[in-house]
């Protein structure tokens, strides 16, 4: 196990109703705070009336805001950028995420931009690092990059197009509201991709080489079957089922607080393949990753010749699949794991292939430059271009 620092100071305030409180929770942790960027899509959050409530809790408190919508998936440079000069201008004291990802993401790349000088640019371009942000809060609607409590954010730059990411300790959220009941209207496919995107975050961490981390590893397995077990129930009939969206809501944010990051190394090879997917043909992250992450465990399993890292791949499809590994060598029961997660995938609406998202495969070279632009990806594996062809070329097949 690794030497390991863990702190998340995010406070979650998590059940029913407790948007209502986000107005006197800011006054409570920012007492001098009185203006904010309220910050989201202008879709679902308006129509549903929540926002309308977030500004009559906001207004009970003595705090004004000024409004930015048009957060898209994927979230855009340009909006970044239009709601920094909003902080500089209006002297503005916090920035209030409502919203999945994308909008916290977005909060967060105008909290760095808006107290440090220069283009935000050159943070997600690894050019400077910060230390600095505003403060950042969220109101959770859709569960799955977890951005709520971590370190994490991810923009696409519209003039390359590039999508890359940040982490900084300085814009982990202050606060998150999560209410389950927020998710109960969200469409089928915004669900499925949030269920695979929380998938997705934990099984980069799963795969490591880092050796006795039995505590972390039946995290991430209870974890992964948690959300297996209740996406299921929602799929099955259960969409307002408020017992399995509250664990698909908690677990999104588990998937990536740092908590299961402990005295490990995660890979993450997956998420720098996807964002190639995602800049060039704008597809919903989950849904990349839904594609990339069966290419590149059938990439592992067949050029793996180290023992433990094999036994590591079995234990996943036993531990999460149910594979019986009686019935199997090591190398076959991995591979019947991956083709459980390929079905599973498929029965919340998910594509496995290229094919099923209208991937045009002839930019596959393309593709395959760009994500070694920095160097090798993935510390489970280091991939070059060659790895990262071949495993381009498996979610093509």
């Amino acid at each position: 196990m690794q030497n390991f620092e863990y702190c998340n100071k995010t406070k979650i305030i998590f059940g029913r109703g407790t948007e209502n409180q986000v107005g006197s929770e800011i006054a409570k942790m920012l007492p001098d705070a009185k203006k904010i960027l309220l910050h989201h899509s202008g879709g679902f959050a308006v129509k549903s009336g929540l926002i309308d409530r977030v500004m009559k809790s906001l207004k009970g408190s003595g705090i004004s805001w000024v409004e930015l919508t048009g957060v898209q998936p994927n979230p855009r440079l340009s909006l970044v950028r239009e709601g920094i000069e909003i902080a500089k201008r209006d002297k503005l004291d916090m920035i209030l995420a409502v919203g999945g990802g994308s909008a916290i993401d977005s909060a967060k790349a105008i909290a760095v931009g808006a107290v440090n000088d220069g283009d935000v640019w050159d943070f997600f371009d690894r050019k400077k690092a910060a230390d600095k942000a505003l403060p950042v809060a969220t109101i959770v609607t859709i569960p799955a990059a977890g951005s709520e409590s971590s370190i994490s954010a991810v923009i696409t730059n519209e003039e390359g197009p590039w999508k890359r990411g940040i982490n900084f300790q300085c814009i982990r959220p202050v606060f998150s509201i999560m209410n389950p009941e927020l998710t109960y209207s969200l469409p089928p496919y915004q669900t499925a991709c949030g269920i695979t995107d929380m998938m997705a975050h934990i099984m980069e961490r799963y795969f490591t080489k880092e050796p006795n981390v039995e505590l972390t590893d039946e995290l991430c397995e209870g974890a992964l079957r948690t959300i297996i077990r209740n996406g299921r129930k929602i799929f099955s009939g259960g969409e307002n089922d408020y017992a399995a969206r509250a664990e698909i809501m908690w677990a999104g944010a588990l998937a990536h607080n740092g908590l299961l990051d402990t005295g490990r190394i995660g890979d993450w090879a997956s998420h720098a393949l996807d964002h190639e997917l995602s800049a060039l043909f704008d597809i919903a992250h989950g849904a990349g990753l839904a594609i990339i992450f069966p290419a590149w465990l059938k990439f592992n399993i067949n050029e793996n010749n180290e023992a433990a890292l094999t036994a590591r791949l079995a234990r996943f499809a036993a531990k999460v699949w149910g594979v019986d590994g009686a019935f199997y060598d090591l190398k076959q029961a991995a591979l019947e794991g991956v083709y459980r997660m390929e079905n599973f995938f498929k029965s919340i609406g998910m594509p496995v292939r290229f094919a099923d998202a209208n991937i045009d495969t002839s930019r596959i070279p393309e593709m395959v430059k760009r994500v070694v632009h920095f160097g090798p990806i993935g510390q489970y594996r280091k991939l070059d271009e060659k790895d990262a062809l071949a495993i381009y070329k498996l979610a093509a097949e």
